[in-house]
This record gives structure tokens, sequence and C-alpha cells, in this order.
């Protein structure tokens, strides 16, 4: 089983863009961008993780 099966799906907030100025907007915007520059971090981390356990197992 692969472990992030394990990990819980996180189910983003709904917002209602009626209800925001174009500030917010922007801000939220900004807010996202961080989100996803972590999220492919995390995935660049993780990537790295899976390399370095494919070549100690191959020896």
């Amino acid at each position: 089983m692969d472990t992030d099966e394990l990990e819980p799906i996180i189910k983003p907030k709904e917002v209602d863009f009626d209800t925001l100025s174009i500030e917010e907007l922007n801000e939220y915007i900004v807010n996202l961008e961080k989100e996803i520059e972590k999220a492919k971090n995390y995935i660049s981390s993780k990537n790295k993780d899976r390399l370095n356990a494919e070549e100690l197992f191959k020896k």
C-alpha cells in the first residue's frame, strides 16, 4: 500500500467570490500561489526520498 493513500484528503473551503473585494481576491490569489509553491516543494522532496530509497535497495 502506498503511504500517500493513508494521508487524509483536505477539502478546501468554498469561497464566495461575490462577497470579496478586488483587493481581497488578489490577496486570495497570492495565498493560493504560496500554497501551490509549498505543494510543489513537498512533491520534489517526496520524489527525492523515493529516488534515494530506490538507490539504497538497488545495491
